[in-house]
């Protein structure tokens, strides 16, 4: 029976728009100018989205818990979503659907299940025994807020206190409520008359079940006896209560307060505290009280059986550490320790040996949840050193401004970025192993490496390894390193483009095969990286600036001049730190008072100690023209194999020879087209409000934005019914391509959200009366070797360069023969005159062969260019060139190649060397797309787009047909905008908030072995024995005293629940923990024979109990017989 599969016949509904139109396209193809078939293997059968996982520190966290006998540590976050940490490599994320915010976390402790509680007052209860968690039970309370849950260990029972004051239990098994409830009236004094408060904390009498202890904010504190139903001891202090702890004996407890202080509690003694601390206060001579110090936020009680017990709070600084960095103290004994904390604290926890409270707690670490941070301290080392923490939490080190994802690496890459990066780790950890170590890795079925890059605000570049489903820090390079940093604030020269982070990285270019890396930052500069293992000293940074210019010949004339045409710049043999221009500057002289030819940054004089790994080859800077800060780059390529390197802005596009260290092209964009401008290109009108320049503030949130504003530069006339909402997304819309092209660093700092953007403004106002969006940016570039012209023959090295009018432009390059007279001759640049013509700004290129196979740009092996070789030049010259220019005897002359164009609204197959439009797609009418990538996937290429109205969408190449259309997000902040990136195998990544990245498949077959790629958080572990009571203990009733809670608060015995109370709701998890949420019968059958055996060991152990049983029973009569016989005939004075 075939399996009917949903998801295609939404797929179908969701296609149905675009195959309309793909319909109307297919009937523009006239019949005798159809393309050779070539046979495509992709089919909509191959294609299915899902999420894998996310990575990074838990955003905006605020609740932890820990399962000592699992150790499985779990976040819970103000977003309602909940992070599981097990060992290295086992994580996981679940999310409650409402999205309220976590206030606690519950486990019940070695089942494999935890509570959560949320501030929209529901508990639910989740299933880990699956790969995937999920809920099995929920409970909304009505008509109390909950404030605070205890379960204690081994128990079913769940106290839930709330804002009122009173105390509902809570069955966990069935999830429903209990009758029995303590009302906060009948907790405190008769005689109080104010309200006690919220309650703030329950536990029970590590010793004794039957005592409950709940403390109420305003400071009450009360010993509450379950089964009398009664108080049987009141606690008052005068200070406001923040947390309780017990002792392990059960008989004191310690309370931390508003004021900075502990209190010490006899349980027999109410009347006041035996000690009361103030551990941060200074202490008065005369017997003063110490004076008031901040909040105790939290306090924790553990013992050891060999020494002090520990006290552990959060908190209680004097008020007059202004400045002073968040606190976590540890006192032991006498001794008093102070950590400070990089971020606030949100929680703590100490993990001890034993998960009984009644037994010595021995304390081995503390898990201290910051605000961006998650750190470990280890207790049992002297100075209380932190683990060396192996999640991949420090994403966020500095804001993530852009990736790039790289699926399908040389497996050499690796390694070698490792080999550098393992150089740079810190010193001074723990040397124990990280404790957290519950859980079973996956079994990783990928076998392709993965990168991931991640750039960053203060200009750091970030390599991840992120092969199955993992994701590792491998190497951190600062990009920074090679400018001179101003020493104060005061020096700080204005010539920045923006207020703050001037390094910020904006566009990676990256080369896996030769390792060459280039990055351009948003002091429009760019720096050319080369990978070694070596170290070197660099003498004298090599640098270039770049002077580019936007300009129209004659302002004044109406039509707009024609650009006379190019001259073809060469380059020049000798470098030259200032290339002459390729044309003469209009602006003022810097005798005007008018900044000019200076760059943004200044570069470091001093010589430069570069450690392995990647080490700077060249600085090329844009300078300011004639009072004019240089525009932002919007894109950017970089090839080995011709050493060449090009980047260009809303001005216009520059190519420079890094080898050679020479500006090879410095062209404003219309000089690019030479005669065949067809644009009349006028200025506008000045506006009425000018806007800052530099880009950063073109998206500015606040901005009254005009109507022309809010349309693609292509997209016609706005529709005539356009109501304010419209106009408020269109303008977002409008934002988020800007973003996209000018990839902003410094919004990343406050969550983006539609609401409240405050985007880093620039410095200097526009001087310019055009206005800068008008301009035509350089959006694309590609290196390829590719028939350049309708004549050509023979392919040969050119440069695509698309634009965000939607032109694409070829440029031919003439490079020297490789070996010495590569460094000796200059390579010519000459533009083609080929045009070609796409709807929206030119997003991505690409190039097939005559089978349809994806043609790579020629790229150079990797070697160590450190170490000065022996060798033939002949083998160099090899190297330098891999891709011929003369046609191989493989390729003969009549073999065609296809050009792949990707555009914000369509994409185009085109037939070269002819240059006809061999198929074209409409890919959105109403959207546009955000990202677009041709990425392989089952031994086959595919179109992959990413739109702003939330569709993931895959064409077939390169018939560009449909294969998947799916509404996956809407875009709703510009990160994602920024961020969003697919990549070979069908993989993809975002980040999701700025401390995570998500990632997510499009592929059917990733997604069928997920489940098996998924890491197991539930392993079954034995309960630890329980502490062994002692004789005298057992004789005179000193041990832990149990409850039977069954009899307490089951229906027979304190009736049922009020139901207006609180509504129960099956879980989802309900059905899918029945199903194990599709881990598969394996999965079930080996719980259930686990199960069995567990079940099969108990029956044994009855067994041989039972025989025992029967063998003294036996025994016993044997006994009791002989006696019988011995006495049977004395009389009774006989005995």
């Amino acid at each position: 029976m075939r399996k009917f599969n949903i998801r295609k016949v939404l797929d179908g509904l969701t296609a149905g728009s675009s195959s309309a139109s793909q319909q109307q396209q297919q009937q523009q193809h006239p019949p005798g100018n159809r393309e050779p078939e070539i046979q495509e293997t992709l089919q909509s059968e191959h294609f299915q989205l899902c999420k894998t996982v996310r990575h990074g520190f838990p955003y905006q966290p605020s609740a932890l818990a820990f399962d000592p006998v699992q150790k499985i540590l779990a976040v819970g976050t103000q977003t309602g979503a909940l992070r599981l940490f097990g060992r290295p490599g086992v994580e996981c994320y679940c999310q409650h659907d409402s999205g309220a915010a976590v206030i606690q976390l519950q486990f019940l402790i070695n089942e494999g299940a935890l509570v959560s509680a949320l501030a929209d007052d529901t508990l639910h209860l989740w299933n880990l025994r699956q790969k995937r968690p999920a809920i099995l039970h929920s409970l909304k309370f009505c008509r109390e807020r909950v404030t605070f849950c205890h379960l204690p260990f081994q128990s079913k029972w769940l106290y839930v206190g709330t804002e009122r004051g009173n105390i509902h239990i809570v069955n966990v098994e069935s999830f429903t409520l209990s009758g029995y409830v303590i009302m906060w009236n009948k907790a405190i004094e008769l005689s109080s008359k104010s309200h006690p408060g919220p309650v703030v904390h329950i536990s029970d009498n590590p010793m004794d079940e039957g005592k409950l202890l709940i403390g109420f904010e305003s400071g009450t504190v009360v010993l509450w006896d379950l089964k009398s139903k009664k108080a049987d001891y009141r606690y008052t202090y005068d200070e406001a209560i923040h947390s309780v702890a017990w002792h392990h004996e059960g008989k004191q407890f310690i309370c931390s307060h508003s004021d900075g202080t502990l209190t010490i509690w006899n349980v027999r003694s109410p009347a006041k505290p035996v000690q009361t601390i103030t551990p941060h206060g200074k202490q008065l001579k005369d017997g003063k009280k110490p004076e008031p110090c901040k909040p105790i936020l939290k306090v924790e009680f553990k013992t050891t059986r060999s020494g002090e017990p520990f006290i552990i709070l959060s908190g209680g600084l004097s008020y007059d550490t202004v400045g002073r960095r968040p606190c976590l103290t540890v006192m032991h004994g006498k001794s008093t320790a102070v950590l400070e904390m990089d971020y606030s604290i949100v929680d703590f926890l100490t993990l001890c040996e034993t998960p009984y409270p009644n037994d010595f707690q021995e304390p081995y670490a503390v898990v201290v949840l910051l605000e961006k941070d998650l750190v470990l301290i280890d207790l049992a080392q002297n100075g209380y050193p932190i683990f060396e923490n192996p999640y991949p939490l420090s994403i966020h080190e500095s804001p993530v401004t852009c990736c790039e994802y790289f699926a399908d690496c040389p497996v050499d890459l690796i390694p070698a970025l490792y080999s550098v990066g393992a150089r740079q780790k810190r010193q001074g950890y723990s040397k124990k192993e990280w404790p957290i170590n519950g859980g079973n890795w996956g079994l990783g079925a990928q076998s392709y490496s993965e990168i991931i890059i991640t750039g960053h605000a203060d200009g750091s570049i970030k390599f991840w390894d992120a092969s199955a489903i993992t994701l590792q820090v491998l190497y951190k390079l600062k990009t920074s390193k090679v400018f001179e940093k101003s020493r104060n604030k005061d020096e700080k020269p204005n010539t920045d483009i923006v207020d703050e982070d001037p390094y910020a990285i904006q566009i990676i270019s990256w080369c896996p095969e030769s390792r060459m890396l280039c990055i351009a930052g948003v002091s429009a500069h760019v720096i050319i990286y080369r990978f070694s293992k070596q170290e070197v000293i660099t003498e004298v940074i090599p640098m270039l600036e770049v002077r580019l210019l936007y300009e129209i010949s004659d302002v004044e004339t109406p039509e707009g001049e024609q650009a006379p045409p190019l001259p073809t710049p060469v380059g020049s043999a000798n470098p030259q730190p200032i290339p002459p221009q390729s044309h003469p500057s209009t602006s003022s002289s810097s005798s005007d008072g008018l900044r000019d030819n200076v760059p943004c940054l200044k570069v470091k004089s001093s010589p430069l100690k570069q450690s392995p790994g990647y080490q700077t080859e060249l600085v090329i800077q844009l300078v300011w023209v004639g009072g004019e800060p240089p525009q932002q780059i919007t894109s950017l390529a970089v090839n080995s194999s011709y050493g060449l390197v090009v980047f260009g802005n809303c001005n216009g596009i520059a190519m420079v020879d890094y080898l050679q260290k020479a500006v090879l092209l410095n062209l404003g964009t219309i000089e690019l087209y030479g005669s065949n401008d067809p644009y009349r290109r006028e200025p506008r009108s000045p506006r009425k409000s000018r806007q800052p320049s530099g880009g950063l503030c073109d998206i500015s949130e606040g901005a009254v934005v005009p109507e022309d504003r809010c349309k693609s530069p292509t997209s016609g006339s706005p529709s005539p019914h356009n109501s304010d909402d419209e106009q408020k997304m269109n303008n977002f819309i409008e934002k988020a391509k800007m973003s996209r092209k000018l990839s902003l660093p410094t919004d990343l700092k406050p969550d983006l959200d539609i609401k409240d953007n405050s985007f880093s403004r620039s410095r200097s106002s526009s001087v310019t009366s055009i206005d800068k969006e008008s301009r035509e940016a350089i959006s694309a570039l590609h290196f390829c070797e590719t028939f350049t012209r309708k004549t050509d023959s023979a392919p040969s090295p050119c440069l695509w360069v698309g634009t965000t009018l939607g032109t694409v432009l070829v440029i031919a390059l003439n490079l020297p023969p490789g070996g010495e007279q590569r460094l000796l001759q200059p390579v010519i640049v000459s533009p083609s005159g080929t045009i070609l013509r796409l709807k929206g700004a030119i997003l991505r290129m690409a190039f097939l062969d005559s089978t349809g196979c994806l043609v790579p740009p020629a790229h150079e092996p990797w070697k160590e260019h450190n170490v000065p070789e022996e060798k033939d030049e002949k083998e160099k010259l090899k190297k330098r060139r891999p891709v011929s220019v003369s046609p191989s005897s493989s390729q003969e002359i009549s073999e065609n190649q296809y050009a792949v164009i990707c555009s914000e609204k369509q994409a185009k197959v085109i037939s070269l060397p002819s240059q006809n439009c061999a198929y074209k797609q409409n890919i959105t009418e109403t959207s546009f797309v955000l990202r677009g990538d041709i990425v392989s996937l089952s031994n086959s290429i595919c179109l992959a787009c990413f739109c702003a109205n939330g569709h993931i969408m895959t064409f077939s190449l390169p018939s560009l047909r449909p294969l998947l259309d799916v509404y996956y997000l809407p875009l709703t902040n510009m990160r994602i905008a920024r961020t969003f990136c697919f990549t070979n195998n069908g993989q993809a990544l975002y980040l999701v908030s700025p401390t995570e990245i998500q990632r997510l498949t499009y592929s059917q077959e990733t997604c069928e072995n997920l489940q098996e790629m998924l890491g197991e958080l539930f392993t079954p572990v034995e309960t630890p024995e329980a502490p062994n009571r002692g004789f005298f203990k057992g004789l005179f009733g000193g041990g832990a005293q149990s409850l039977d809670r069954e009899e307490l608060f089951g229906e027979s015995s304190s009736g049922k629940a009020s139901r207006s109370l609180a509504q129960h709701i099956p879980g989802p998890g309900g059905i899918e923990g029945v199903k194990g949420a599709a881990s598969g019968v394996v999965g079930e059958l080996a719980r259930a024979r686990l199960a069995l055996d567990e079940r099969g060991q108990k029956l044994s152990d009855l067994e041989e109990r039972t025989a025992a049983m029967l063998s003294s029973a036996d025994s016993f009569s044997k006994h009791a017989h002989e006696m019988m016989l011995k006495y049977k005939d004395k009389k009774w004075y006989q005995f």
